[in-house]
């Protein structure tokens, strides 16, 4: 039995199979986890959730920020744009609602003994006890029966350095902007969006999410996607799994057990 952890999908459901089955993967046996989204930009949105959606208890995956643009089109908290055509597929399927709702009830995090799973990244002033309240809020707000008024409340940016405020709605926006949308943050740990290109290209007052040290976390070795720029990249206890294959690069799994690394081109 063996753990695979997929970067960024974005709707590249051939060169997703084409992995499966280069690391020979066996429903049964293994194991796969998504780095989240899994949908936009690539051509195959509605293949792909409907397969992962079909993996059942073998497949773990996080939401990420384009998995939740694409609830927010469906409950209309965003209207549709000429860029967002590659998901009108799923948003016109006969299974939409199905998929919508499967998709919402995914975890935000996924802690499993020592790893953590997550979209864009874990914020340098968390503590592990923060993490799991994040987790703990932001999930049944995501998934509760008002979530189209949720995600209307949790859809914006936010600026300012963190701090676990009484405000339940400006800390869950807070807190989804890290885990989704974050790559740069200046070194007082305040995450930065406007910036999403390789290290070395930003601002001088800006460093990598990751390196910027917290001990909260230094015992857990974190698996993220969402930075298609920086390539796979492994650093200390931090591993970049989204290798830009809807971007004509790569698709990239990781074995746990062995950190041996599997990549198939895009071909699209």
């Amino acid at each position: 039995m063996a753990t695979y952890v997929i970067g960024d999908v974005h709707g590249c459901y051939d060169p997703l199979c084409r992995l499966l089955d280069t690391i020979k993967f066996s429903e049964s046996d293994d194991r796969l986890w998504f780095t989240g989204d899994l949908v936009n930009r690539g051509p195959q949105s509605l293949d792909t959730l409907r397969f992962v959606k079909s993996l059942g208890e073998s497949c773990i995956t996080v939401l990420g920020n384009h998995d939740i643009h694409l609830l927010a089109l469906h409950y209309e908290v965003r209207q549709r744009k000429d860029k967002d055509n590659t998901l009108f597929q799923v948003l016109d399927a006969y299974d939409a609602k199905e998929l919508i709702s499967w998709l919402q009830h995914l975890p935000i995090i996924h802690i499993e003994n020592e790893y953590i799973l997550v979209h864009a990244g874990i914020h340098p002033m968390w503590s592990l006890e923060t993490i799991y309240k994040l987790k703990k809020e932001l999930e049944p707000a995501i998934q509760s029966a008002r979530s189209k008024n949720a995600l209307a409340a949790l859809y914006g940016n936010t600026e300012g350095a963190w701090s676990d405020s009484e405000n339940f709605t400006e800390r869950l926006l807070y807190a989804l902007n890290c885990l989704t949308r974050m790559r740069y943050c200046d070194k007082q740990a305040t995450p930065d969006y406007s910036c999403n290109g390789t290290p070395g290209s930003q601002p001088a007052h800006l460093v990598p999410w990751f390196e910027i040290n917290n001990q909260a976390v230094a015992n857990h070795t974190i698996l993220f996607g969402h930075w298609a720029a920086l390539g796979y990249q492994q650093h200390n206890n931090i591993y970049a799994l989204d290798t830009g294959c809807a971007w004509g690069n790569e698709l990239t799994a990781l074995r746990l057990e062995d950190k041996k690394v599997f990549s198939v081109s895009s071909e699209i």
